[in-house]
C-alpha cells in the first residue's frame, strides 16, 4: 500500500512541485498525495482519506492555520499520524510552538525537496514502528484474553464443590486450594469416586511455569484420573501414567505426584508418592507427623519405572494435609522461605479445625510471612479428615 501524504498549503504551485519531484515514487505506488488549501479543507480530506499517514502543513493559512490544525490532529490521538510543519525561515517562533505541540518535524520555505524527502522517509520509519507496536499490542491483548479464558477453564476442571461426596458428609471432610503464580498454573489436585468403598485423590506439581506447564497439567490430570477411576492400585496408575507421559514429554517436562486411594469403611489410605513433598498427618492430639520421603521419581521423567506404594491408617479425628512446594518455598521480601517448620507450627495452631479452616489458616500464615513479596510459585493444598 502506498504511503498517503496530505499536503495542506494555500500556495497552489506546491502541488505541482511535489507531484513533479516525487513522480517516480508516485508512479511506483510508494507515495500517494492528496491536497488541501487550509485547515478546514484538510479535516474534510482526512474524513475522505482516513488512511492518511503524513501531513505536510503550512503554518500561515486562511480560515484555519496550521497550529490550529495540529491541535485538532492531536485530539485524534493517532500515534501513527505524523505532521511535518512548513513555514518561512524567519517564523521560528511558530515552528518552535508547533514542535512543542507534537509536530514530528519541520521544513522551511523555500522548501529544500531533497531535505523534505529525507524527513518523509524518517516519518515513514516511525510510522512503520508504530504499526508494528500496535500489532504486537493487539497480539498481547489477544493473548491476555486467551490466558484469562484458559485460567477459567483450568479452575473449572478442578473440583470446587466441597464436600465432593454429600453422602459421606458425616464420615469424611475435604477441602482444597489452588492459587496460580501466573495467569495459569502447573499445580493441580483431584478427587474422584472409584467405587462404593473407595475414592481416589491426588495433588501434583508440574515442572516449569505458564502455558507449557498448564497444558502438561491438563494432560497429566486427565491421564491420572482416567487411569485411577478404573480401580487399579496407585502404583499401577502411576506406572502406566509415567509410561505414557515419558513417551510424549516435550522439553523434558515432568510432574511430581502424590496419589492415594482412601478406603471409606476402614480409613486406610494406600498411596504412591512420585517425587512429591511428603504430606503431614495431623493427629487429634495436635501431633504432626510427616509421611516418609518419596522413594520413586517424578512422573514423566524416566521411562519404564515401576512405582511402589505404601499404606497409612487415618484414624477418626485425624487429618491428612497435602501441599506443593509453593507453600514451603514461598519467599518474603528478604528472600527467606516459609519452610516446613512454620508450616508444622501453623498446623499445630489450627488443630481441631475442619479442612477448609485449616487451609485458610495456612494460607493466612503464608500471606503474613511473605508480606508484599510477589508470589513465585503456585500454591496448592488438599486436606482430608476422617470424622
Amino acid at each position: 500500500m502506498p504511503v498517503k501524504i496530505l499536503s495542506v498549503d494555500d500556495e497552489m504551485d506546491l502541488e505541482l512541485l511535489l507531484t513533479q519531484y516525487f513522480r517516480r515514487k508516485i508512479r511506483k505506488g510508494e507515495y500517494e498525495f492528496v491536497f488541501a488549501h487550509n485547515g478546514l479543507e484538510a479535516l474534510t480530506m482526512m474524513l475522505k482519506h482516513p488512511d492518511v499517514e503524513i501531513i505536510l502543513s503550512d503554518i500561515n493559512m486562511p480560515e484555519m492555520d496550521g497550529l490550529t490544525l495540529l491541535a485538532k490532529i492531536n485530539e485524534m490521538r493517532n500515534p501513527a499520524l505524523k505532521v511535518i510543519m512548513v513555514s518561512a525561515y524567519g517564523d521560528m517562533g511558530n515552528i518552535r510552538q508547533a514542535m512543542n505541540n507534537g509536530a514530528f518535524d519541520f521544513a522551511t520555505k523555500p522548501i529544500d525537496l531533497d531535505d523534505l524527502s529525507v524527513t518523509i522517509e524518517k516519518a515513514i520509519e516511525q510510522i512503520d514502528y508504530v504499526h508494528k507496536t500496535q500489532v504486537e499490542h493487539q497480539q498481547l491483548e489477544s493473548l491476555k484474553t486467551d490466558l484469562a479464558v484458559a485460567s477459567e477453564i483450568q479452575q473449572a476442571i478442578l473440583p470446587r464443590v466441597f464436600p465432593p461426596f454429600p453422602e459421606l458428609v458425616d464420615q469424611i471432610d475435604m477441602a482444597a486450594l489452588m492459587v496460580p503464580a501466573k495467569d495459569v498454573g502447573g499445580d493441580f489436585y483431584d478427587i474422584f469416586r472409584i467405587d462404593e468403598d473407595h475414592f481416589g485423590f491426588t495433588i501434583a506439581d508440574v515442572s516449569g511455569k505458564g502455558i507449557p506447564a498448564a497444558i502438561f497439567m491438563a494432560v497429566s490430570r486427565t491421564l491420572i484420573r482416567a487411569t485411577g477411576i478404573r480401580g487399579g492400585s496407585p502404583s499401577d496408575c502411576l506406572t502406566y501414567s509415567n509410561k505414557l507421559l515419558s513417551a510424549e514429554s516435550v522439553d523434558c517436562m515432568f510432574v511430581t505426584v502424590f496419589y492415594g486411594i482412601y478406603n471409606i469403611k476402614t480409613g486406610e489410605v494406600t498411596y504412591c508418592n512420585a517425587g512429591h513433598n511428603p504430606p503431614y498427618l495431623l493427629k487429634s492430639n495436635g501431633e504432626v507427623k510427616a509421611l516418609p520421603l518419596a522413594k520413586d521419581p517424578m512422573v514423566g521423567a524416566i521411562p519404564d519405572i515401576e512405582y511402589h506404594e505404601e499404606r497409612i491408617q487415618l484414624e477418626k479425628g485425624e487429618m491428612l494435609i497435602m501441599f506443593t512446594d509453593g507453600v514451603t518455598e514461598a519467599m518474603n521480601v528478604s528472600f527467606a522461605e516459609y519452610g516446613d517448620e512454620r508450616l508444622v507450627a501453623a498446623l499445630k495452631n489450627a488443630v481441631g479445625s475442619n479442612c477448609q479452616e485449616m487451609i485458610n489458616a495456612v494460607k493466612a500464615d503464608v500471606s503474613e510471612f511473605t508480606e508484599e513479596a510477589e508470589q513465585s510459585d503456585d500454591i496448592t493444598m488438599l486436606t482430608i479428615k476422617r470424622l
